[in-house]
């Protein structure tokens, strides 16, 4: 698994040590039924990427390799002195790179072992704001429809997402039924996915929420809204409509005509299917917006088979740390503030209910805001992914800082204690998919030399710093699993209906699974009647958003005139540590190398580099500039390219130095940062 999708591949393995010898597709898979993404066979088949053999520990300012007793010992040592004088003072920053039981077990000896409210994950960078708009719209995370509606919708409306790039099977499921139907994208720039498309709404960068109300207002100012299922299925919608600013006006903020928000209104009479991603997410108005998408949904009665509100999640296994890490909600999203579920947790897990944290924390820039005197990180790299990484960075210097990876990232160069784990293909377990899918994945060879599973290290720290509370290393998958469903009986997320020997008679498994036969298809839907629809709130139904979203924290002036933002590029993915090979040092040095092939290349509309020309510098055929934030200045390497309107700068998330120029503003609900704007210029750089 790559992304979250959720792809079946099959490693065909050579006789011998000789390891993994093809990849491909699973043709046997339900979820993907053969597909594989170019990026998800060669990652697996031959990622680029150093690999971690070997435990390290820091002496006399080197990493030098030690025994793994030596390094959990020193890691635990570290871990347990800092608690004892304060649990918070322990920061724990998980991912959705581990499988469901390495999670699950994390968590549990994050707040029950250690007993830190400063734990949270990777996943927040990315998804929160979606997560935080489906439990105020629903009551309960995660997408209503499935893959199963994609053929069934007649409109596909794509805002702030780049499917082409980010999820490319998924795109050839769309393509197929637009072919029929049409596609819709909103989106600054002309991505791949907007060059495909049938419509695409070129939206001021950050006027999302301006757009999605001016396409509401519409629908009420020409008379389509679906008044039974509003009056049958939801909350709020008078509120809503009583504060809504006109039409015209707020489809001006958003830069575009109001001939552009009818077209969108239209869409919305048809069976439509609302994709958003990180466009939305990451940024301070990231859960008003996604809420503001939601509210589309319910206005037109698009809910139910063909249509409904559709997040693109985006690392293999987010939407298993969603539910299974603890880090949001207990276990099965029992909620942290509710005192019956904190008990109920408690008692599954043999510790007094004062251990557990009563909040879900600050979210990760709050983590390390919090000047933690140890830090753990287990498969990400906040070096490379954190707004304001020097920031980031700083705080990571200054803590007792462990590394858990399976390869040479930024962050490990930073480590004290670093643990070697292994990868997909490596590794025992299960996932979840965006569609809320539960599949195993297998180990087809070894992990390389003494790298190990992540389940087994964490279990093998809690050995030393909470005794009993998590299984010896090495861990059964299986019964940590066991206990993971079990305690979701009766939940939103309901899995216990689920095992390893159905999952590997069944492959895959929507939940909520409440027993052995359930496999959940559309949520909150008998397919009845407009009242037939139930959902988990307090009056059992939707509700719409009433949030207004603040200001974006980094508006264009004289002195800041451009507008940075970052995006994927195709085969490559997060912080790239798979696709780019090697590392690049997050350095004053390397900020304004002159080394071409050190700087990330920044695509920038050719009229945008002629209006700022006395800040290029040309050799060689090499066009570079200094892009500067108020945070920080790189040098970079221009790119001309018409589908960046005039104004914007894209970077790649991918590249190490992106984020020092990233604010870290977080929003105020979900407190995901605001990866997608922040105020530059352009600054001529002195040769070296």
């Amino acid at each position: 698994m790559r992304c979250a999708v959720g792809c079946g591949l099959v490693h065909v393995v050579s006789d011998g040590a000789g390891g993994a010898k093809t990849v491909r597709g699973d043709p046997s898979n339900p979820v993907s039924r053969g597909a594989a993404c170019r990026r998800g066979i060669h990652e697996t088949a031959n990622p680029r990427g150093d690999r971690l053999t070997r435990p390290l520990v820091r002496e006399d300012g080197e990493l030098v390799p030690v025994s793994w007793s030596e390094a959990v010992s020193k890691a635990s040592e570290a871990i347990r002195s800092a608690m004892e004088a304060d649990p918070d003072d322990v920061a724990i920053l998980g991912s959705g790179q581990q499988t469901n039981e390495a999670a699950y077990a994390l968590g549990k000896l994050a707040r029950a072992g250690i007993g830190t409210r400063n734990y949270d994950a990777n996943t927040t960078l990315c998804m929160a704001s979606a997560v935080a708009a489906y439990y105020r719209a629903f009551g309960s995370d995660a997408p209503p429809p499935t893959y199963d509606d994609v053929p069934e919708a007649e409109t596909h409306l794509v805002w702030g997402a780049n499917p082409a790039v980010a999820h490319p099977v998924l795109f050839q499921w769309i393509r197929q039924s637009a072919a029929d139907g049409r596609l819709i994208v909103v989106d600054p720039v002309e991505t791949k996915t907007a060059t495909a498309a049938d419509e695409h709404v070129a939206v001021e960068p950050g006027g999302d929420l301006e757009l999605a109300r001016a396409v509401l207002a519409h629908l009420v100012d020409t008379d389509r809204i679906d008044e039974s299922f509003v009056d049958a299925s939801t909350t709020g919608f008078d509120e809503v409509v009583a504060d809504l600013p006109s039409a015209a006006d707020v489809a001006a903020d958003a830069g575009v005509s109001l001939e552009t928000v009818e077209m969108l209104a239209d869409a919305l009479d048809d069976s439509t299917l609302v994709y958003w991603g990180m466009g939305v997410n990451q940024s301070v108005r990231g859960t008003a917006t996604a809420g503001a998408l939601v509210d589309l949904c319910l206005a037109s009665g698009n809910l139910g088979s063909g249509s409904g509100p559709f997040s693109l999640t985006g690392q293999a296994n987010s939407m298993g740390t969603r539910v299974c890490s603890s880090k949001g909600t207990w276990p099965g999203h029992r909620p942290f503030d509710h005192p019956d579920h904190r008990q109920a947790i408690a008692d599954a897990w043999g510790v007094p209910v004062s251990r557990l944290p009563d909040d879900a924390g600050p979210g990760p820039v709050g983590v390390l805001d919090s000047s933690p005197s140890v830090v753990w990180t287990v498969a990400t790299n906040p070096v490379a992914g954190f707004p304001d990484a020097t920031t980031a960075i700083e705080h990571l210097e200054d803590a007792f800082l462990v590394v858990q990876d399976a390869f040479r990232t930024e962050t490990v160069e930073l480590a004290d204690v670093v643990f070697p784990a292994a990868t997909w293909g490596e590794t025992e377990g299960t996932t979840m998919n965006m569609e809320r899918r539960v599949s195993r994945v297998r180990a087809a060879i070894a992990p390389p030399a003494d790298a190990r599973p992540d389940l087994d290290i964490v279990a093998g720290v809690a050995s030393q710093v909470a005794p009993g509370l998590l299984p010896d290393s090495p861990a059964d998958p299986a019964a940590v699993f066991d206990e993971f469903v079990a305690l979701t009986a009766g939940t939103n997320a309901d899995c216990s209906g689920l095992s390893y020997a159905r999952l590997d008679r069944e492959q895959a498994v929507r939940w909520p699974a409440p027993d052995l036969e359930t496999s959940a298809d559309y949520r909150y839907d008998d397919g009845s009647d407009p009242a037939s629809w139930s959902f988990p709130t307090p009056s059992g139904k939707a509700r719409f958003s009433t949030l207004d979203g603040l200001p974006l924290p980094e508006p264009t002036d004289e002195e800041f005139p451009l507008t940075l933002t970052t995006g994927r590029e195709a085969d490559a993915y997060n912080t790239g540590v798979r696709s780019r090979g090697g590392n690049t040092a997050v350095s004053d040095d390397v900020a304004v190398s002159d080394d071409a092939s050190a700087r990330p290349v920044a695509r920038v509309n050719p009229e945008t580099i002629e209006a700022y020309r006395g800040a290029v510098v040309e050799a060689d055929g090499d066009r570079c500039t200094a892009i500067e934030s108020r945070r920080a200045s790189v040098r970079v390497t221009l790119a001309p390219d018409d589908a960046v309107p005039k104004g914007l700068v894209w970077l790649p998330i991918h590249h190490p130095l992106s984020n020092t120029l990233t604010t870290p503003a977080v929003d105020p609900v979900s407190n995901e940062p605001n990866f997608k704007q922040c105020a530059v210029r352009f600054h001529r750089p002195e040769r070296r």
